[in-house]
């Protein structure tokens, strides 16, 4: 069942023979299966892993099962619960389940009860996935988000609720994290989806511009109009703008947005009559909003009627276990536009492409990748293929927990990789002469 297949699966016990006894179970039905000893490790667990389900025991010390199962039902909605336990009563099973549990089951049990108990609450997350609309995996997979990370899992878990709304939804984070694919994303998954999906760069037009962009124009109002034209307001009635920077907009420009949003009211630049137009407004920024406020350099009130929903997308640099199947995707993309086999990655770049900070984020990374898919010819990326910033950035990386031995031979290989091999150039950076660096490589970079 595809509900059941590979799901992740959080055991929660004190008895250290169950968990290892449970884990092995599940882990033999296709499950991986997570574990913690205790209510506090099973929380902090849950706050870091997109868990399925939580399987946990009812009598524990210091935290009973039964605050994890409250927990869970208040702070996980995608996650199900079943309840175990060696004392078992009624009373205890109706709490359990007025708690929130999906299922509940006394010790000792087979392994068929457990396999069913399991999946009967698995197919019941299931449902309640289906009947939400489109999983979070689909949406991301849909729009292009993707990422294994928790924190893109948060993401895509607001856009997802942000969809089923006609809430203005306000995205933020740095230049290149995506912003336009989340309100892509908003837009194409909810019920405006048949209708326009109009994208504006409010920091890309000239202020003098912008208002007739938005609002549109009548003949005359203004030398060069020779005839009446419609805004993008206009341009996405029934369905939704797209305002990105916002923040860049002037204040006399905020009092006009802050009307639209209020009244769904526009005046056509030139014009007396007002229109009402039917638009859901989505706006970015890659500014601190509240910042702004602060220094009067943008309007309160439109920041809380731009910010009743928000959606924070966090830099690359903070979702490291996002890099490599963003780099992976790009490459097998890319290579597809080329009529090639995707280029596998060498443990050494992949380390550098995990720990670079990437300032420009995804679409940094999008460009590092297409760059390299285009300019490698073999079958594999290793670090001298890696732009020279990336190759620089990574030399200062040695921890302070390794041997001398240790440091100088990855140091060594560092400076190889900068030059492209050239032995000579790395020579010259390390102080010594070839014989010495061709000893040193000899010996795997120890000093004697």
């Amino acid at each position: 069942m595809a509900a059941e297949t590979g799901a992740l699966l959080l055991v929660v016990d004190d008895s250290q023979d169950t968990l290892e006894m449970l884990q092995r179970k599940l882990a033999s039905r296709g499950h991986r299966v997570l574990t913690a000893g205790s209510v506090a490790d099973a929380i902090n667990i849950l706050a870091g892993a997109a868990v399925d389900l939580v399987i946990t025991d009812y009598k524990m010390p210091k935290a009973s099962g039964l605050e994890l199962v409250r927990f869970v039902r208040e702070n996980c909605r995608d996650t199900e619960v079943m309840m175990i336990t060696g004392y078992a009563t009624i009373n205890g099973a109706v709490e359990a389940v007025k708690t929130g549990a999906a299922e509940y089951l006394t010790k000792p049990f087979t392994d068929e009860e457990l396999a069913a108990a399991v999946s009967r609450a698995l197919e019941r997350l299931e449902l309640r996935r289906s009947a939400r609309g489109p999983s979070h995996e689909e949406i991301g997979a849909r729009y292009g988000l993707l990422g294994e990370s928790a924190a893109m899992r948060r993401v895509l878990e607001a856009i997802a609720k942000a969809a089923s709304t006609s809430a203005t939804v306000l995205i933020t984070g740095e230049s290149g994290t995506g912003k336009e694919l989340v309100a892509r994303a908003i837009h194409y998954s909810g019920p405006r989806a048949s209708a326009p999906f109009v994208p504006v760069n409010c920091g890309g037009i000239p202020e003098s511009l912008l208002e007739s962009e938005l609002f549109g124009y009548v003949k005359g109002a203004f030398t060069g109009a020779i005839e009446t034209r419609a805004g993008f307001f206009q341009t996405a009635e029934g369905g939704t703008i797209f305002l990105d920077e916002v923040g860049e907009t002037t204040l006399a420009m905020q009092v006009k947005l802050l009307r639209v949003l209020q009244d769904k009211e526009i005046c056509m630049v030139g014009s007396t009559r007002i229109r009402k137009v039917d638009m859901r407004i989505l706006a970015a920024t890659n500014k601190d909003l509240r910042g702004l406020v602060d220094k009067g350099l943008f309007r309160e009130d439109l920041y809380y009627r731009l910010n009743v929903i928000e959606i924070a997308i966090p830099p690359l640099r903070e979702r490291a276990d996002d890099i490599l199947p963003l780099a992976r995707h790009f490459a097998a993309h890319f290579s597809r536009e080329r009529d090639r086999k995707p280029p596998e990655f060498t443990e050494r770049a992949l380390r550098i492409l995990r720990e670079y900070e990437w300032p420009g984020n995804v679409r940094e990374l999008e460009n590092v990748i297409q760059r390299l898919v285009i300019m490698t010819e073999g079958d594999s990326i290793d670090v001298p293929d890696l732009p020279r910033l990336m190759r620089a950035a990574a030399l200062p990386g040695a921890g302070l927990d390794r041997t001398l031995d240790d440091v100088t031979a990855e140091y060594i290989q560092n400076v190889l990789a900068s030059v492209g091999g050239n032995r000579t150039r790395a020579a010259e950076i390390l102080g010594i002469d070839r014989k010495t660096l061709r000893e040193r490589l000899k010996r795997g970079g120890r000093l004697d």
